[in-house]
């Protein structure tokens, strides 16, 4: 049994707070230390995720000095070991040294057993994160899909849809905010494609000047204006075989669409002051973070261009929508910008994490690289801190992750939601949520709903 419960150490030298923290944790497999040199034997022998630790270890019971040595040789061990400090009010300053040092956190005594479970549930679940984004990284590699990191059952749905349509000829179209990472799909489509061994080309509509986005498109011949000294192949014709990316197409000149939809219909080309049809045989992916059938009903937006681009039409899900994602991304870059800056030990402090999860992100996966990038380059200490983040605050409050209370939620709706659609039906009721007639009632009386 004892293999499969999550391992709390439990660091003590007091026998009475060893037995009620045992007793108080007997959820976990609680392994119990008393000194330095057990704690340690300890962590090189179970390597446990979560540790609770008092800084008054013997020969120093009275100090700290001995409580922060031991510290420091755990997360040389275990970096990635959350301990959380134990600690008394006089004890406030050194406990707050320790957070420095690269403790998870800090609980004063006498523990209330209720809120200290909390706080260890919750270091187990970050922990969690940080071992399921480290395996994530490593099944990645160098795979089509390696630039994206997502457990999001929408985000995941779109994989799948990209890997599904890669290896046909229909034209993509990718839906999405800024931000949320339309040219790594574009990117990934074309890897998993039968084009993967030739050109990759990509332009920005939104970018380049009108007056020179045709040439660039289609290119032009020796003297076709002033200052074509000699002939230049547009880019279409360079993806010759390959996938040519229209980001931002949305902003593409009218003119242009015209020229655009001839060639997706004859898929020949005219370089500019030209005469000679040129085939291309080239995959369209385009993308925008406009609404086009908007533009389309404006008369901005030719709509048989929409419906030739259109075949096969993807949309990413804005970072806000992802379950999950913000926090799961947040460690990756800041797993990636650490070992860049030569910081591997860095980690996110509680406050951090909290508003990472509940910021917006306007910028999308964008504005969270450009924001860890700075916070690992700024921050003083082994924690990342929500100051570090320099995002404003949100006055959002950050959701339970208390299992039994989203049960209890998820329970109380279910059970209300039946009700309601049978009109207090109980046999209904019970047959809706595929439980007998007693649960019903236990579940109504724990809940405290009457019955109509």
């Amino acid at each position: 049994m004892s293999q499969n419960r999550k391992k709390l150490l439990v660091i003590e030298d007091d026998p009475g707070l060893q037995k009620q923290l045992r007793w108080s944790f007997d959820a976990y497999e609680v392994l119990v230390a008393g000194d330095r040199a057990a704690a340690l034997a300890e962590v090189r022998r179970h390597e446990p995720a979560v540790i609770t630790m008092d800084l008054g270890l013997p020969p120093d019971p009275d100090g700290a000095s001995e409580g922060l040595a031991t510290l420091q040789q755990i997360l040389a061990l275990t970096p990635d070991a959350k301990i959380i400090v134990l600690s008394g009010n006089q004890e406030r300053a050194n406990a707050v040294k320790a957070i420095g040092m690269g403790a998870y956190d800090f609980h004063q005594k006498p523990f209330e057993p209720e809120l200290l479970a909390l706080v260890i549930e919750r270091a187990f679940f970050l922990h969690a994160l940080q071992q399921e984004n480290r395996q994530l990284l490593q099944t990645q590699g160098d795979s089509p899909m390696g630039g994206i990191v997502s457990r999001d059952p929408g985000m995941l749905k779109v994989c799948r849809s990209i890997e599904k349509v890669a290896p046909s000829s229909a034209t993509v179209m990718v839906l999405g905010e800024s931000g949320t990472g339309k040219e790594v799909l574009a990117r990934a489509l074309h890897q998993l494609s039968p084009r993967r061994d030739k050109r990759f080309m990509a332009i920005n509509c939104a970018a380049i000047p009108e007056n020179l986005l045709e040439s660039e498109l289609f290119g032009y011949e020796k003297g076709a204006f002033t200052g074509a000294a000699k002939q230049t192949v547009g880019k279409i014709e360079l993806a010759h075989e390959g996938t040519f990316f229209l980001d931002e197409v949305g902003d593409l000149p009218m003119a242009l669409q015209a020229k655009l939809l001839r060639f997706l219909q004859e898929r020949v080309i005219e370089r500019i002051g030209g005469h000679k049809e040129i085939p291309v045989d080239v995959r369209i992916v385009c993308a925008t973070h406009q609404k086009l059938k908007e533009l389309t009903a404006a008369g901005k937006f030719r709509e048989d261009l929409y419906y030739r681009l259109s075949e096969i039409v993807v949309t990413i899900p804005p970072l806000r929508e992802r379950i999950g994602d913000a926090a799961l991304l947040a460690h990756h870059f800041k797993n990636r910008f650490s070992d860049a800056e030569g910081r591997s030990r860095l980690n996110f402090s509680a406050d951090a994490l909290a508003m990472i999860e509940s910021h917006t992100w306007p910028g999308n996966v964008r504005e969270m690289e450009n924001c860890i990038k700075r916070a690992v380059i700024m921050t003083d200490g082994p924690q990342i801190t929500a100051d570090d983040l320099g995002l404003a605050e949100s006055g959002a409050t950050e959701e339970p992750l208390n299992l039994r209370q989203i049960r209890d939620e998820a329970e109380y709706k279910a059970l209300v939601k039946a009700l309601a659609r049978t009109d207090g039906n109980i046999v209904k009721a019970a047959e809706m949520l595929g439980v007998s007639r007693p649960t019903i009632y236990d579940l109504m009386t724990r809940h405290g709903v009457k019955q109509a």
